[in-house]
């Protein structure tokens, strides 16, 4: 496209969190953008607004009716079976197809050194349709098999141009919706436990702004396949309750490890760091994790300041 040419986007999902701070880039550059939901709730103010099922190949065609695409975000790609539709539906409409992965694809992966994309090649990944993706608690508890699965499908197509954003845990906004620095803040204040493994490994982890201005980066890119998206350096759970423990003056980090059983989130049994090496060799900056931590999570917990 010429430089300056308002660019056709299409973001699927996306209301909330990082992917409505990527439409706000978007429409600041001038791009037109179209947003798909289940109109469960309204898309950020001066974009187009389908409603369709995703899930739903004939719902999703009636409500593209003959548009076309220069790229598609698409942010709630969580089985393959999902992927499959997509695939079939865009073909031909998008010159381009963005998803938006997550680390717990290497989920299974335990290495000393951060890990690289081609630790997980979704060329090779088998893919199953056939298991119950519909079932809420099923796709939960295989989150990343549903996204390694999914990023197969695209994969396996060699005439559609897709890639796979493989996203760092997410940490920043009033609005994040996890809950899980709340989990640190609710058990320092009372000084209950927090529960992590015997053998506790560190994380990659990424800024909201930042994954949203990555993404936004990836719309107007024309590399393929699978891309880490974390900040520099991996983080403990000792800093992470560090940053939190200072706005609870009157807190108590307690840290007590498990050899068996759930522990708190962002701690970890596997080492499963993300390399980001290919994505900065391809032009994008990453921030340090450390430098904009404080900031993340003061944004978070604001209200206990």
């Amino acid at each position: 496209m010429g430089e300056g040419e308002m660019r056709e986007i299409c973001v699927i999902g996306g209301n909330r969190y990082f992917g409505k701070r990527l439409i706000g880039r978007l429409l600041a550059a001038g791009d037109r953008v179209t947003v798909i939901n289940r109109g469960s709730s309204a898309p950020p103010a001066g974009t187009v607004h389908l409603i369709a099922d995703r899930d739903d190949e004939k719902s999703l065609e009636t409500a593209l009716g003959s548009r076309t695409f220069d790229v598609v975000v698409d942010q709630v790609c969580y089985t393959p079976r999902q992927a499959e539709i997509a695939r079939r539906v865009f073909a031909g409409r998008t010159r381009r197809y963005v998803m938006t992965s997550t680390v717990e694809v290497y989920e299974y992966e335990d290495s000393a050194v951060p890990v690289r994309e081609e630790s997980v090649d979704p060329r090779t990944v088998a893919f199953d349709t056939g298991l119950p993706w519909e079932d809420p608690e099923f796709r939960e508890a295989h989150y990343g098999e549903g996204k390694r699965q999914a990023e197969a499908v695209f994969a396996a197509a060699p005439d559609f141009s897709y890639v796979a954003v493989r996203v760092a845990h997410v940490l920043g906004g009033e609005d994040d919706f996890t809950g899980r620095l709340e989990h640190y803040a609710d058990r320092i204040r009372s000084g209950r436990p927090i529960a992590v493994p015997a053998v506790n490994h560190p994380a990659t982890y990424i800024d909201v702004e930042e994954i949203a201005g990555f993404l936004y980066w990836a719309v107007g890119e024309d590399f393929t396949g699978p891309v880490n998206a974390a900040s520099h350096g991996a983080l403990t759970t000792e800093e992470l309750c560090a940053a939190v423990g200072a706005h609870l003056p009157d807190g108590r980090t307690v840290l007590e490890s498990v050899e068996v059983g759930e522990v708190s989130p962002f701690s970890f049994r596997r080492s499963y760091g993300m390399d980001n090496s290919r994505a900065t060799g391809l032009g994008f900056r990453f921030g340090d994790a450390r430098a904009w931590l404080p900031r993340a999570v003061a944004e978070t917990l604001g209200k206990d300041d």
